[in-house]
């Protein structure tokens, strides 16, 4: 049960931060829907297509696809002119890359995946619906900036493998990875934390 409701929730927060996204840039409302459409859901359907399921679930059943869109137009309509969304999207998008991350872990274990396969399945899960998002609207995808991104998918999914693994229930696991995920990612961005670059050479 908890299981649905954070994809659910995923699904919800990760279309308000395409949808977002889809405002900023000033996109009709066909534009703006389509994009939060395809950042809610689209983490899920490479999900699934990796595990093998299909069609994938947010295509065979209607409440993810009708959930994703309902809030691009919930955002489309309602969202107050702000000077500055970047703060809101980046909050939304690390929310929804805490529960993509370990409800993707849960889905690839219960379809026999081993621990390492449904991690790096959850942390695909994770990444991809702001992969196609940053795409869709011609923007470097966050997955490639030097901040940190897909470290804090990857250690959730992690965590919840080995949460379920050294005996945890499914509950905990998914609490326990949802929040190590988002809260690593967002102290990532406040306190500038990135992975090492390229050392500059002295003809750069």
């Amino acid at each position: 049960m908890l299981l649905t409701i954070l994809e659910m929730i995923g699904i919800v927060v990760f279309a308000a931060s395409g949808a977002l996204v889809g405002v900023t840039h000033r996109l009709d409302i066909f534009g703006v829907c389509s994009v939060g459409v395809f950042t809610g859901i689209g983490g899920g359907i490479i999900r699934d297509v990796l595990l093998g399921i299909h069609p994938p679930s947010s295509l065979s059943s209607w409440p993810n696809f009708g959930t994703a869109a309902a809030t691009s137009l919930a955002v489309f309509y309602l969202h107050e002119p702000l000077n500055r969304l970047r703060r809101e999207i980046l909050t939304l998008d690390a929310l929804g890359m805490g529960l993509f991350a370990s409800t993707g872990t849960i889905t690839a274990l219960d379809n026999n995946a081993d621990s390492l396969a449904a991690t790096l399945i959850g942390a695909t899960a994770a990444i991809g619906g702001g992969v196609i998002r940053d795409v869709l609207v011609n923007e470097v995808p966050l997955l490639l900036h030097k901040d940190l991104y897909a470290v804090p998918a990857l250690l959730g999914a992690a965590l919840v493998a080995v949460a379920v693994h050294a005996g945890f229930s499914t509950n905990a696991s998914l609490v326990c990875g949802t929040t190590f995920a988002a809260v690593f990612r967002l102290l990532a961005l406040r306190r500038h934390w990135s992975l090492p670059g390229p050392r500059r050479t002295r003809d750069s």
